[in-house]
């Protein structure tokens, strides 16, 4: 029984400092971009490399970042891009997969394959025919340019589709013999039992499309119009190496998707595992 007692221990501590192991792998980047936003360039680039600033803390590559490209305004742009198209695909992706799997339209396993289909293209096999739609709608260097091809997305679908298919379908049944729509139904009863995989997919959305790169990098020609990764950019310069500088426009990028997972990770785990199990 002491044996049996000292396994599990042994075993939960090796487990415990595999995970701590793993942890410290993941955010030690994340630390040193921060300390190194806060560091002079002579401590970044000093050999060993410091994990410390031996010549203290300094704002001043924040500040120069802030000075030297229209901050506000590119943080504007990528949340309200990335809230739209949030918002867009958890309702678009609501609505097909209570189609598909609730109404169970005719044809709702052909209409499924081919919104499976499209996830196994390349994003960057159709950027440039998207490019050429919003160029000849005259739409380039626009808010509406940096939403409009990801309105809906077929993992969204395929995601709302797998999870409604495990709904009580008796729950719908009776609210049908209540007199209830569809659309009563979807807002009434399937709306409120679908948070945990809607709030996954926002997650997950908001997530992929605030560090968006290649998109707006096309179609935002202005500074103005561009959105904060495209602006970190900017601080690079290959006749000024500033590491300090970098890392603080990285540090400024990454923080909301840091906050976010810090804050929502149970709801993540949440919206993947639900539907699991009936």
């Amino acid at each position: 029984m002491n044996l049996n007692r000292v396994s599990i221990l042994v075993k939960r501590t090796f487990g415990i400092l595999i995970l701590l192991l793993l942890a410290c792998i993941v955010a030690f980047p994340v630390y040193y971009s921060f300390m190194g936003s806060l560091m002079k360039n002579a401590d970044i680039v000093s050999s060993p490399p410091r994990i410390w600033p031996e010549h203290g803390l300094t704002w001043s590559n924040i500040v120069t970042a802030v000075h030297l490209i229209p901050l506000g305004r590119q943080y504007l742009n990528s949340f309200g891009s990335t809230l739209a198209i949030t918002f867009s695909q958890i309702l678009t992706s609501l609505l097909a997969g209570y189609a598909l799997a609730i109404m169970r339209v005719r044809g709702a396993k052909i209409w499924f394959a081919l919104f499976l289909g499209t996830m196994m293209i390349p994003g960057e096999a159709i950027i440039i025919p998207n490019y050429l739609t919003i160029a000849s709608l005259g739409l380039r260097n626009s808010f509406i340019a940096l939403v409009l091809p990801y309105l809906a997305s077929g993992f969204g679908i395929f995601m709302m589709y797998t999870f409604l298919r495990q709904f009580p379908m008796e729950l719908v049944e009776a609210a049908r013999l209540d007199g209830c729509s569809h659309l009563r139904i979807l807002w009434s009863i399937v709306l409120p039992l679908s948070r945990p995989a809607a709030a996954s997919l926002a997650i997950y959305t908001f997530l992929t499309h605030w560090n968006g790169f290649l998109w707006p990098l096309l179609v935002a020609e202005t500074p103005q119009m561009q959105t904060i990764q495209i602006g970190i950019t900017q601080l690079q310069s290959p006749d000024d190496f500033n590491p300090g500088l970098t890392m603080a426009g990285a540090v400024m990028a990454v923080v909301p998707t840091v906050i976010i997972v810090a804050l929502c990770q149970r709801q993540i785990v949440r919206g993947l595992t639900a539907g699991s199990s009936r």
